[in-house]
């Protein structure tokens, strides 16, 4: 039960993280005509980004650690910014109403505020 408590409270923050992202940000959009559709998508939309993540950060960690170690680890910043734009791809071809206009500043940004807003509310509701 612990696993898929914690699978639903980081799915949550995270499509909740979205939503923020979509008040905020300029550039991200949610283009939903009912409150329904718009938390069905930003669940979706969360899935996707957390399937993104879990395929291809490690990939990408493996093969670009020099340009980590480098960068001091602000490479992240852009390769996250990447992942955030590809999630909006992904959902724009699986027909979902969320749109990210560009790399700079509305995917950065978006992958940030999103990043930190999750952090926070695994912080505060993952609680045993």
């Amino acid at each position: 039960m612990g696993f898929l408590k914690g699978l639903l409270i980081r799915l949550g923050s995270t499509a909740l993280a979205f939503w923020l992202a979509t008040l905020l940000i300029p550039g991200i959009t949610l283009d939903s005509g009912s409150a329904v559709e718009a938390v069905t998508t930003l669940l979706l939309v969360a899935v996707i980004f957390g399937v993104v993540n879990a395929v291809l950060q490690p990939i990408i960690k493996t093969v670009g650690c020099g340009f980590y170690l480098l960068t001091l680890g602000l490479i992240a910043l852009v390769v996250n910014g990447l992942l955030f734009l590809l999630t909006s791809w992904i959902a724009d071809q699986a027909g979902l109403p969320f749109h990210v206009e560009g790399f700079w500043p509305e995917a950065v940004l978006g992958a940030l505020l999103v990043g930190i807003v999750t952090w926070i509310l695994g912080a505060v509701l993952d609680r045993d």
